[in-house]
Protein backbone atom coordinates (compact mmCIF):
# COMPACT_ATOMS: atom_id res chain seq x y z
CA UNK A 1 0.00 0.00 0.00
CA UNK A 2 1.52 3.08 -0.97
CA UNK A 3 -0.88 6.89 -0.72
CA UNK A 4 0.20 9.83 -2.46
CA UNK A 5 -1.89 12.89 -1.47
CA UNK A 6 -1.91 16.30 -2.90
CA UNK A 7 -0.06 18.94 -1.12
CA UNK A 8 -1.51 22.43 -1.99
CA UNK A 9 1.50 24.12 -0.75
CA UNK A 10 4.10 22.10 -2.47
CA UNK A 11 1.44 22.27 -5.29
CA UNK A 12 2.72 18.25 -6.32
CA UNK A 13 1.20 14.79 -5.29
CA UNK A 14 3.19 13.59 -2.08
CA UNK A 15 3.77 10.19 -0.67
CA UNK A 16 1.65 10.16 2.78
CA UNK A 17 3.78 9.97 5.34
CA UNK A 18 2.05 10.55 9.44
CA UNK A 19 3.99 12.23 12.01
CA UNK A 20 3.06 8.79 14.22
CA UNK A 21 2.73 6.01 12.78
CA UNK A 22 -0.02 4.52 12.19
CA UNK A 23 -1.97 7.67 13.63
CA UNK A 24 -3.72 10.53 11.70
CA UNK A 25 -4.41 13.82 12.82
CA UNK A 26 -6.94 15.72 10.83
CA UNK A 27 -7.80 19.39 11.44
CA UNK A 28 -10.81 20.28 9.19
CA UNK A 29 -11.91 23.70 9.28
CA UNK A 30 -15.52 23.87 9.95
CA UNK A 31 -18.77 26.05 9.84
CA UNK A 32 -19.84 29.64 11.23
CA UNK A 33 -23.35 28.55 12.86
CA UNK A 34 -25.56 31.54 12.05
CA UNK A 35 -27.49 30.65 9.47
CA UNK A 36 -29.07 26.87 7.49
CA UNK A 37 -25.87 25.13 5.40
CA UNK A 38 -26.20 24.51 2.53
CA UNK A 39 -25.19 22.05 0.06
CA UNK A 40 -21.84 23.66 -0.69
CA UNK A 41 -20.91 22.36 3.05
CA UNK A 42 -22.31 19.36 2.42
CA UNK A 43 -19.73 18.76 -0.33
CA UNK A 44 -16.83 19.95 1.63
CA UNK A 45 -18.19 17.52 4.51
CA UNK A 46 -18.34 14.73 1.93
CA UNK A 47 -14.67 15.17 0.50
CA UNK A 48 -13.44 14.78 3.97
CA UNK A 49 -15.85 12.18 5.18
CA UNK A 50 -14.33 10.16 2.30
CA UNK A 51 -10.59 10.92 3.02
CA UNK A 52 -11.28 9.59 6.58
CA UNK A 53 -13.35 6.57 5.84
CA UNK A 54 -10.11 5.41 3.18
CA UNK A 55 -7.21 6.16 5.76
CA UNK A 56 -9.46 4.09 8.22
CA UNK A 57 -10.07 0.92 5.49
CA UNK A 58 -6.46 1.41 4.26
CA UNK A 59 -5.68 0.51 8.64
CA UNK A 60 -4.90 4.15 10.26
CA UNK A 61 -6.21 5.25 13.37
CA UNK A 62 -7.65 9.13 12.71
CA UNK A 63 -7.87 11.61 14.79
CA UNK A 64 -10.64 14.05 13.58
CA UNK A 65 -10.94 16.99 14.48
CA UNK A 66 -14.01 19.71 13.11
CA UNK A 67 -14.18 23.59 14.86
CA UNK A 68 -17.06 25.67 15.10
CA UNK A 69 -16.66 29.34 14.54
CA UNK A 70 -19.03 30.72 17.62
CA UNK A 71 -18.13 34.37 17.82
CA UNK A 72 -18.18 36.20 14.72
CA UNK A 73 -19.45 39.16 13.20
CA UNK A 74 -22.30 37.51 11.07
CA UNK A 75 -23.26 35.94 14.16
CA UNK A 76 -24.01 38.54 16.49
CA UNK A 77 -25.35 40.80 13.32
CA UNK A 78 -28.13 38.28 12.69
CA UNK A 79 -28.79 37.81 16.31
CA UNK A 80 -28.90 41.50 16.64
CA UNK A 81 -31.04 41.76 13.98
CA UNK A 82 -33.75 39.67 15.52
CA UNK A 83 -32.73 40.42 19.26
CA UNK A 84 -32.23 36.87 20.24
CA UNK A 85 -29.02 36.16 22.28
CA UNK A 86 -25.83 34.85 20.52
CA UNK A 87 -25.56 31.59 22.42
CA UNK A 88 -29.34 30.42 21.39
CA UNK A 89 -29.01 31.10 17.76
CA UNK A 90 -25.67 29.11 18.07
CA UNK A 91 -26.96 26.47 19.78
CA UNK A 92 -29.81 26.27 17.39
CA UNK A 93 -27.88 26.15 14.54
CA UNK A 94 -25.23 23.68 15.72
CA UNK A 95 -28.19 21.26 16.19
CA UNK A 96 -28.85 21.74 12.98
CA UNK A 97 -26.34 20.88 11.78
CA UNK A 98 -25.78 17.86 13.47
CA UNK A 99 -29.25 16.90 12.19
CA UNK A 100 -28.43 17.53 8.74
CA UNK A 101 -25.18 16.50 8.10
CA UNK A 102 -26.05 13.17 9.90
CA UNK A 103 -29.08 12.89 7.19
CA UNK A 104 -25.71 13.04 4.70
CA UNK A 105 -24.24 9.79 6.25
CA UNK A 106 -21.40 12.03 7.18
CA UNK A 107 -19.24 10.16 9.86
CA UNK A 108 -19.00 12.78 13.20
CA UNK A 109 -15.93 14.28 13.93
CA UNK A 110 -13.88 12.88 17.74
CA UNK A 111 -14.25 16.63 18.77
CA UNK A 112 -16.02 19.54 17.65
CA UNK A 113 -14.41 22.58 19.17
CA UNK A 114 -15.33 25.73 19.77
CA UNK A 115 -14.07 29.01 19.82
CA UNK A 116 -16.27 30.11 22.98
CA UNK A 117 -14.86 27.21 25.21
CA UNK A 118 -11.03 27.44 23.70
CA UNK A 119 -10.62 31.53 24.82
CA UNK A 120 -8.04 31.09 27.24
CA UNK A 121 -6.11 28.23 25.13
CA UNK A 122 -6.76 31.13 22.48
CA UNK A 123 -5.38 33.97 25.14
CA UNK A 124 -2.39 32.08 25.99
CA UNK A 125 -1.62 31.64 22.50
CA UNK A 126 -1.42 35.04 21.75
CA UNK A 127 0.30 35.84 24.96
CA UNK A 128 2.91 33.45 23.98
CA UNK A 129 3.22 35.39 20.47
CA UNK A 130 3.34 38.66 21.69
CA UNK A 131 6.98 37.66 24.44
CA UNK A 132 8.43 36.19 20.88
CA UNK A 133 7.70 39.23 19.29
CA UNK A 134 5.25 38.46 16.28
CA UNK A 135 2.28 39.97 17.82
CA UNK A 136 2.04 43.42 19.55
CA UNK A 137 -1.29 44.87 21.61
CA UNK A 138 -2.80 48.52 20.84
CA UNK A 139 -6.06 49.78 22.14
CA UNK A 140 -7.33 46.84 23.34
CA UNK A 141 -6.55 45.06 19.86
CA UNK A 142 -4.02 42.68 19.20
CA UNK A 143 -2.12 42.24 15.85
CA UNK A 144 -0.04 39.29 14.14
CA UNK A 145 3.09 41.37 12.99
CA UNK A 146 3.14 39.65 9.23
CA UNK A 147 6.74 41.06 8.38
CA UNK A 148 8.47 38.72 11.09
CA UNK A 149 6.88 35.80 10.07
CA UNK A 150 9.69 34.94 6.71
CA UNK A 151 7.66 31.83 5.58
CA UNK A 152 4.51 34.52 5.29
CA UNK A 153 2.71 33.71 1.54
CA UNK A 154 4.12 29.97 1.33
CA UNK A 155 0.74 28.53 0.81
CA UNK A 156 -1.06 30.80 -1.27
CA UNK A 157 2.00 31.51 -3.00
CA UNK A 158 1.97 34.90 -2.77
CA UNK A 159 4.95 37.71 -1.74
CA UNK A 160 3.96 40.09 0.66
CA UNK A 161 5.23 42.79 -2.33
CA UNK A 162 2.07 41.19 -4.70
CA UNK A 163 -0.48 41.64 -1.37
CA UNK A 164 0.52 45.46 -0.79
CA UNK A 165 0.06 45.95 -4.23
CA UNK A 166 -3.13 44.18 -5.11
CA UNK A 167 -4.98 43.49 -2.23
CA UNK A 168 -7.20 46.59 -0.99
CA UNK A 169 -6.25 46.73 2.52
CA UNK A 170 -8.30 49.08 5.36
CA UNK A 171 -6.40 51.64 6.51
CA UNK A 172 -5.84 51.05 10.47
CA UNK A 173 -2.51 53.70 11.23
CA UNK A 174 -2.64 51.58 15.02
CA UNK A 175 -1.05 48.62 12.80
CA UNK A 176 2.82 48.50 12.28
CA UNK A 177 2.21 47.18 9.01
CA UNK A 178 -1.05 47.22 6.32
CA UNK A 179 -0.89 43.75 6.57
CA UNK A 180 -1.08 43.06 10.01
CA UNK A 181 -4.05 40.92 10.93
CA UNK A 182 -5.96 40.40 13.88
CA UNK A 183 -5.66 38.22 16.87
CA UNK A 184 -7.74 39.41 19.68
CA UNK A 185 -10.59 42.10 19.28
CA UNK A 186 -11.60 44.83 21.71
CA UNK A 187 -15.20 44.77 22.52
CA UNK A 188 -17.61 46.68 21.01
CA UNK A 189 -20.96 47.96 22.37
CA UNK A 190 -23.61 44.77 21.89
CA UNK A 191 -20.94 42.38 21.40
CA UNK A 192 -20.11 39.56 23.88
CA UNK A 193 -17.14 39.90 25.30
CA UNK A 194 -14.18 37.96 27.30
CA UNK A 195 -11.58 39.65 29.42
CA UNK A 196 -8.22 39.19 28.41
CA UNK A 197 -4.52 40.91 29.47
CA UNK A 198 -5.89 43.62 26.62
CA UNK A 199 -9.22 44.59 28.16
CA UNK A 200 -12.56 43.38 27.42
CA UNK A 201 -12.70 41.18 23.55
CA UNK A 202 -13.07 38.57 21.42
CA UNK A 203 -10.74 36.34 19.66
CA UNK A 204 -10.15 37.08 15.74
CA UNK A 205 -10.77 34.46 13.15
CA UNK A 206 -7.94 32.79 12.47
CA UNK A 207 -6.08 32.56 15.76
CA UNK A 208 -9.33 30.16 16.77
CA UNK A 209 -7.97 27.25 14.73
CA UNK A 210 -4.33 27.48 15.54
CA UNK A 211 -4.93 27.25 19.29
CA UNK A 212 -7.90 24.62 18.98
CA UNK A 213 -5.30 22.41 16.69
CA UNK A 214 -2.03 23.11 19.45
CA UNK A 215 -5.05 22.02 22.19
CA UNK A 216 -6.52 19.09 20.46
CA UNK A 217 -3.71 17.66 18.41
CA UNK A 218 -0.65 18.70 19.64
CA UNK A 219 0.36 21.26 17.86
CA UNK A 220 1.17 20.33 14.21
CA UNK A 221 -1.17 17.99 12.13
CA UNK A 222 -1.06 15.56 9.09
CA UNK A 223 -3.75 16.74 6.84
CA UNK A 224 -5.46 20.21 7.39
CA UNK A 225 -8.63 20.76 5.38
CA UNK A 226 -11.22 22.76 4.58
CA UNK A 227 -12.40 24.77 0.83
CA UNK A 228 -10.00 26.47 -1.88
CA UNK A 229 -11.60 30.02 0.28
CA UNK A 230 -10.23 29.23 2.68
CA UNK A 231 -6.38 29.22 1.78
CA UNK A 232 -5.82 33.03 1.80
CA UNK A 233 -6.11 34.49 4.18
CA UNK A 234 -7.05 32.08 6.64
CA UNK A 235 -5.32 29.06 6.11
CA UNK A 236 -1.83 31.45 5.64
CA UNK A 237 -2.72 33.59 8.61
CA UNK A 238 -2.70 29.69 10.61
CA UNK A 239 0.43 28.47 8.96
CA UNK A 240 2.36 31.87 10.78
CA UNK A 241 0.75 32.15 13.94
CA UNK A 242 0.84 28.49 14.70
CA UNK A 243 4.63 28.09 13.22
CA UNK A 244 6.01 31.39 14.69
CA UNK A 245 4.28 30.10 18.12
CA UNK A 246 5.53 26.71 18.46
CA UNK A 247 9.00 27.54 16.93
CA UNK A 248 8.97 24.48 14.69
CA UNK A 249 7.39 23.54 10.84
CA UNK A 250 5.48 22.25 9.13
CA UNK A 251 2.13 23.08 11.10
CA UNK A 252 0.42 20.91 8.43
CA UNK A 253 2.17 18.36 6.50
CA UNK A 254 -0.26 18.51 3.92
CA UNK A 255 -2.71 21.14 3.13
CA UNK A 256 -5.92 19.55 1.48
CA UNK A 257 -8.50 21.89 -0.04
CA UNK A 258 -11.49 20.72 -1.95
CA UNK A 259 -12.99 22.82 -5.03
CA UNK A 260 -16.23 25.01 -4.17
CA UNK A 261 -19.50 23.79 -5.28
CA UNK A 262 -21.08 26.45 -8.19
CA UNK A 263 -24.98 26.90 -9.13
CA UNK A 264 -26.10 27.65 -12.34
CA UNK A 265 -22.37 28.95 -13.01
CA UNK A 266 -21.56 30.96 -9.94
CA UNK A 267 -20.07 30.36 -6.52
CA UNK A 268 -22.90 29.33 -4.23
CA UNK A 269 -22.96 31.84 -1.34
CA UNK A 270 -25.14 32.94 1.68
CA UNK A 271 -24.37 36.59 0.44
CA UNK A 272 -25.44 36.51 -3.13
CA UNK A 273 -28.62 34.33 -2.34
CA UNK A 274 -27.92 31.79 -4.48
CA UNK A 275 -28.16 28.32 -2.08
CA UNK A 276 -29.42 25.02 -2.26
CA UNK A 277 -29.87 23.88 1.74
CA UNK A 278 -29.02 20.95 3.13
CA UNK A 279 -32.60 21.03 4.25
CA UNK A 280 -33.93 21.11 0.96
CA UNK A 281 -31.81 18.18 -0.26
CA UNK A 282 -33.28 15.83 2.61
CA UNK A 283 -36.45 16.87 2.28
CA UNK A 284 -36.51 15.86 -1.43
CA UNK A 285 -35.19 12.48 -0.16
CA UNK A 286 -32.12 12.63 -2.47
CA UNK A 287 -29.20 12.81 0.13
CA UNK A 288 -27.72 9.41 -1.16
CA UNK A 289 -27.58 10.47 -5.01
CA UNK A 290 -26.08 14.08 -3.66
CA UNK A 291 -22.96 12.29 -2.63
CA UNK A 292 -23.48 9.92 -5.84
CA UNK A 293 -22.94 12.91 -7.60
CA UNK A 294 -20.39 14.58 -5.55
CA UNK A 295 -17.75 11.67 -5.73
CA UNK A 296 -17.92 11.42 -9.95
CA UNK A 297 -16.17 14.82 -9.55
CA UNK A 298 -12.12 14.74 -8.61
CA UNK A 299 -12.23 16.68 -4.49
CA UNK A 300 -9.78 19.32 -6.08
CA UNK A 301 -12.29 20.11 -9.00
CA UNK A 302 -14.89 22.74 -9.01
CA UNK A 303 -18.55 20.97 -8.94
CA UNK A 304 -21.43 22.51 -10.94
CA UNK A 305 -24.75 21.55 -9.77
CA UNK A 306 -27.57 21.57 -11.64
CA UNK A 307 -31.03 19.16 -11.07
CA UNK A 308 -30.08 17.34 -14.10
CA UNK A 309 -27.04 16.02 -12.78
CA UNK A 310 -28.29 15.44 -9.71
CA UNK A 311 -31.35 13.60 -11.43
CA UNK A 312 -28.92 11.59 -13.27
CA UNK A 313 -27.08 10.63 -10.07
CA UNK A 314 -30.44 9.13 -9.01
CA UNK A 315 -30.42 7.27 -12.12
CA UNK A 316 -27.04 6.03 -11.48
CA UNK A 317 -27.96 5.17 -7.85
CA UNK A 318 -30.63 3.03 -8.69
CA UNK A 319 -28.91 0.59 -10.63
CA UNK A 320 -26.55 0.20 -7.71
CA UNK A 321 -29.21 -0.32 -5.49
CA UNK A 322 -30.19 -3.20 -8.26
CA UNK A 323 -27.58 -4.61 -8.06
CA UNK A 324 -27.43 -5.28 -4.17
CA UNK A 325 -30.77 -6.32 -4.66
CA UNK A 326 -30.26 -10.04 -4.83
CA UNK A 327 -33.99 -10.66 -5.61
CA UNK A 328 -33.34 -8.58 -9.15
CA UNK A 329 -33.27 -11.14 -12.03
CA UNK A 330 -31.92 -10.05 -15.30
CA UNK A 331 -33.24 -10.69 -18.78
CA UNK A 332 -31.16 -13.02 -20.80
CA UNK A 333 -28.82 -13.38 -17.64
CA UNK A 334 -25.34 -14.05 -18.53
CA UNK A 335 -22.57 -15.90 -16.49
CA UNK A 336 -20.20 -13.90 -14.22
CA UNK A 337 -16.45 -14.15 -14.26
CA UNK A 338 -15.19 -14.41 -10.66
CA UNK A 339 -11.91 -12.85 -11.61
CA UNK A 340 -14.01 -9.50 -12.12
CA UNK A 341 -14.68 -8.58 -8.90
CA UNK A 342 -10.93 -8.71 -6.93
CA UNK A 343 -10.31 -6.96 -10.24
CA UNK A 344 -12.28 -4.02 -9.80
CA UNK A 345 -11.87 -3.58 -6.20
CA UNK A 346 -7.56 -3.48 -6.52
CA UNK A 347 -8.70 -0.71 -9.07
CA UNK A 348 -10.42 1.02 -7.35
CA UNK A 349 -8.65 0.64 -3.65
CA UNK A 350 -5.39 1.95 -6.41
CA UNK A 351 -7.76 5.26 -7.59
CA UNK A 352 -8.48 5.94 -3.49
CA UNK A 353 -4.60 5.46 -2.94
CA UNK A 354 -4.14 8.15 -5.76
CA UNK A 355 -4.95 11.33 -4.05
CA UNK A 356 -8.80 9.74 -3.45
CA UNK A 357 -9.37 9.88 -6.81
CA UNK A 358 -13.13 9.04 -6.69
CA UNK A 359 -14.61 9.38 -10.27
CA UNK A 360 -12.02 6.76 -10.87
CA UNK A 361 -13.23 5.08 -7.88
CA UNK A 362 -16.71 5.50 -9.23
CA UNK A 363 -15.63 4.01 -12.37
CA UNK A 364 -14.78 0.67 -11.18
CA UNK A 365 -17.95 0.50 -8.89
CA UNK A 366 -20.17 1.18 -11.90
CA UNK A 367 -18.16 -1.26 -13.40
CA UNK A 368 -18.71 -4.10 -11.44
CA UNK A 369 -22.34 -2.66 -10.68
CA UNK A 370 -23.35 -3.30 -14.27
CA UNK A 371 -21.79 -6.44 -14.63
CA UNK A 372 -24.04 -7.74 -11.71
CA UNK A 373 -26.66 -6.90 -13.25
CA UNK A 374 -26.43 -8.51 -16.35
CA UNK A 375 -25.49 -11.86 -14.66
CA UNK A 376 -28.85 -11.66 -11.59
CA UNK A 377 -30.20 -14.55 -11.36
CA UNK A 378 -27.68 -16.72 -13.53
CA UNK A 379 -27.94 -20.52 -12.35
CA UNK A 380 -24.50 -21.04 -11.64
CA UNK A 381 -23.15 -17.95 -10.48
CA UNK A 382 -24.56 -17.89 -7.14
CA UNK A 383 -21.23 -17.92 -5.59
CA UNK A 384 -19.79 -15.51 -7.91
CA UNK A 385 -23.03 -12.87 -7.43
CA UNK A 386 -22.55 -12.96 -3.64
CA UNK A 387 -18.62 -12.64 -3.98
CA UNK A 388 -19.47 -9.58 -6.25
CA UNK A 389 -22.25 -8.06 -3.97
CA UNK A 390 -20.04 -8.73 -0.69
CA UNK A 391 -17.44 -6.44 -2.80
CA UNK A 392 -19.39 -3.79 -3.84
CA UNK A 393 -20.93 -3.30 -0.56
CA UNK A 394 -16.87 -2.88 0.69
CA UNK A 395 -16.59 0.17 -2.14
CA UNK A 396 -19.99 1.48 -0.98
CA UNK A 397 -18.45 1.35 2.86
CA UNK A 398 -15.77 3.13 1.77
CA UNK A 399 -17.74 5.82 0.08
CA UNK A 400 -20.33 6.46 2.38
CA UNK A 401 -22.65 5.44 0.09
CA UNK A 402 -25.55 4.09 2.09
CA UNK A 403 -27.76 2.69 -1.03
CA UNK A 404 -30.40 0.66 1.10
CA UNK A 405 -31.67 4.03 2.79
CA UNK A 406 -31.47 5.67 -0.59
CA UNK A 407 -34.74 6.54 -0.60
CA UNK A 408 -36.83 4.73 1.65
CA UNK A 409 -36.79 7.17 4.85
CA UNK A 410 -39.82 7.71 6.46
CA UNK A 411 -38.86 10.67 8.66
CA UNK A 412 -37.19 12.41 5.52
CA UNK A 413 -40.09 11.45 3.00
CA UNK A 414 -42.56 13.46 5.61
CA UNK A 415 -39.51 16.34 6.03
CA UNK A 416 -41.90 19.18 4.00
CA UNK A 417 -45.15 17.89 6.45
CA UNK A 418 -43.06 18.16 9.53
CA UNK A 419 -42.07 21.45 8.61
CA UNK A 420 -45.44 22.33 7.46
CA UNK A 421 -46.83 21.26 11.11
CA UNK A 422 -43.64 23.29 12.81
CA UNK A 423 -44.96 26.38 10.98
CA UNK A 424 -48.67 25.59 12.33
CA UNK A 425 -47.43 25.31 16.18
CA UNK A 426 -45.50 28.39 15.74
CA UNK A 427 -49.14 30.48 15.00
CA UNK A 428 -50.92 28.38 17.70
CA UNK A 429 -48.27 28.94 20.18
CA UNK A 430 -48.23 32.98 18.98
CA UNK A 431 -51.96 32.97 19.64
CA UNK A 432 -51.70 31.07 23.02
CA UNK A 433 -53.51 28.39 22.06
CA UNK A 434 -50.87 26.11 23.83
CA UNK A 435 -53.37 22.76 23.92
CA UNK A 436 -53.64 22.43 20.52
CA UNK A 437 -49.79 23.13 19.76
CA UNK A 438 -48.72 20.43 22.59
CA UNK A 439 -50.99 18.28 20.45
CA UNK A 440 -48.62 18.78 17.86
CA UNK A 441 -45.72 18.07 19.45
CA UNK A 442 -47.32 14.78 21.77
CA UNK A 443 -48.45 13.67 18.34
CA UNK A 444 -45.22 13.70 16.55
CA UNK A 445 -43.27 12.78 19.21
CA UNK A 446 -45.22 9.00 19.08
CA UNK A 447 -44.44 9.15 15.72
CA UNK A 448 -40.96 9.24 17.07
CA UNK A 449 -39.90 12.69 16.02
CA UNK A 450 -38.68 15.32 18.65
CA UNK A 451 -39.16 19.15 18.54
CA UNK A 452 -36.63 21.33 20.15
CA UNK A 453 -37.77 24.95 20.35
CA UNK A 454 -34.69 27.51 20.56
CA UNK A 455 -34.22 31.76 20.59
CA UNK A 456 -34.53 31.05 16.29
CA UNK A 457 -37.69 28.49 16.07
CA UNK A 458 -38.30 25.10 16.35
CA UNK A 459 -36.29 21.82 14.99
CA UNK A 460 -37.17 18.36 14.45
CA UNK A 461 -35.03 15.16 14.66
CA UNK A 462 -36.26 11.67 14.53
CA UNK A 463 -35.72 9.41 17.39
Amino acid sequence: MSITIYNTQTRSLEPFETIEPGVVRMYVCGVTPYSRSHIGHALSSIVFDVIKRHLTYRGYTVRHVTNFTDIDDKIIARANAEGVDANDLVETMIEQWHTEIDAMNVLRADVYPRATVEVPEIIAMIEGLIEKGHAYPVDGDVYFRVRSFPGYGKLSHRSLDDLMSGARIEIDERKDDPLDFALWKAAKPGEPWWDSPWGQGRPGWHIECSAMCSHHLDGIVDIHGGGTDLIFPHHENEIAQSEAFLGREPFSRYWVHNGLLQLGGEKMSKSIGNLVSIGELIASRRTVAFRVYALQTHYRMQLTYTEEGLEAAQRGLERIQAAMNEAHVATDAVALDTALAPAAFSAFLAAMDNDFDTPGAMAEVFGLVRAINRSSGHAGSETALADARATLQQMLDILGIDAASGTDDTALAAAPFIDLLLEIRKELRTAKMWNLSDQIRDGLKELGISIADGATGATWKQD
